[in-house]
Formats: C-alpha cells, structure tokens, sequence
C-alpha cells in the first residue's frame, strides 16, 4: 500500500528524534555527521531519519562540499514547513522532544512558567489568540545576525481535576 503524502509528512514529525533534527538544522546547516555526533547516534541511524525528513521536505540538502579530509559533505537546512504540519497526536510527542532537548541542560537554562487560570470560553479563545499572535510575530521576523538561538514550548490544557 502507498502512503498519502500528508500521512508522510505525520509520520516523520512523530518522533522526537527528527523533531530534534529539524531544531538543530534551523539556522545552521548541519551534515549527516554533525548532527550524528551533537545527537550521540550511529551516522547510519541518523541517516536514515535525515532521509526521511528530506523526502518529505522539512530538511532540504545543501550544495556538497568538501570536509576537512577532502570528504563530499552534504549540509542540511530545514524548511521551516514543519511549523504548518498538522500531526494528529502531537502533543506527547512534543513534551518527549522538549524534555530531551533539555535534559543535559542546567536548571537556569530552563525558564518553565506554571499557572493555573479559570477562564470562560471566551476569555480562553481570547488568551490563546493573543498567545498565537504574539508568537507568530517572532516567527515572521527574520533572525537577528547576533542572536542567540533559542527555543519556546506553550501548552495549554483543559484541567478537570481543577474543579
């Protein structure tokens, strides 16, 4: 059987691994071996999942070049298309990728805000709306030349316990 083109593109954004990938591509690109090595995973293996995210076009393969022994290197930058891809499920998979993200982190790396609010439904449209804006507002802008790169996870759940 054939897959989809969509059910694809899910399938490579449902793991961690390739999620990590596409964050460490973003503004640098990175070959096979660099992300391999900033990874801790096998080239091979690693390979594999660079394949994967080229073939779906959330990595996109750079001009080769020649590495410091002479060696054809492929650099990869990702796409950025990721950010517009729905994933049914996502959300687990999002919380595995941050927390291995950071977990070799120091805590005042981290930066977690935890609140608990009791809104209507319209006051919580409102509140993620202006969430959204906010954050696609940074997004829309380019990168700043001296910036530091850095990465931003909102969560938002409903909290039956709460009530």
């Amino acid at each position: 059987m054939i897959e989809s083109d969509e059910a694809a593109k899910g399938r490579a954004l449902s793991s961690p691994l390739r999620l990590r990938i596409l964050r460490m591509c973003l503004h640098h690109p990175r070959t096979n071996k660099e992300i391999a090595d900033l990874l801790g995973i096998n080239p091979a293996t690693c390979l594999h999942h660079v394949r994967t995210l080229v073939g779906t076009g959330f990595l996109e393969a750079l001009p080769a070049r020649r590495g410091n022994r002479g060696a054809k290197e492929v650099p990869y930058l990702a796409t950025r298309k990721s950010w517009s891809q729905q994933v049914e499920d996502v959300s687990p998979i999002l919380i595995e990728t941050f927390v291995q993200e950071t977990a070799a982190l120091p805590p005042e790396d981290i930066e977690v805000w935890r609140l608990g609010l009791r809104l209507n439904e319209q006051h919580r449209s409102e509140l993620m709306a202006r969430l959204r804006e906010v954050v696609n507002e940074y997004v829309a802008m380019p990168s700043d030349p001296d910036g530091e790169a850095t990465s931003l996870m909102i969560a938002h759940h409903r909290d039956p316990t709460a009530d």
